[in-house]
């Protein structure tokens, strides 16, 4: 186990992941949680990779610079949304706490 940038050496649990400087904000994003959905593929060798699954994962560590996404999910929080053969894939992200809200204004208007 290696340290991470939020949280040390805690055990984190899996459905964890680690984001790039794009979500980052000097460590703000350490723990808040995001609802991540793969919404298509971003290469030809596996060209429907989505499951059609969500997964809520928690931010517990910084993606380098280099990180070629927004977002690097742990691999047992990717497997669920998507082939792990596509190896990268298009992700929709709603910060978990905002979605959570929209449910709320979306029910109460029922």
């Amino acid at each position: 186990m290696s340290a991470s940038s939020c949280d040390g050496y805690q055990n984190e649990g899996v459905m964890i992941a680690a984001a790039s400087d794009a979500i980052w904000d000097n460590k703000a994003a350490c723990g808040r949680s995001y609802k991540v959905t793969c919404t298509g593929a971003t290469n030809k060798g596996v060209p429907h990779p989505c499951t059609g699954q969500s997964v809520v994962v928690r931010i517990v560590d910084y993606c380098p610079p280099g990180c070629r996404g927004t977002i690097d999910l742990s691999q047992e929080a990717f497997s669920i949304i998507a082939n792990p053969d596509a190896g990268k894939s298009t992700l929709n992200l709603i910060r978990f706490e905002m979605f959570m809200k929209m449910q709320e204004i979306w029910s109460a208007g029922r």
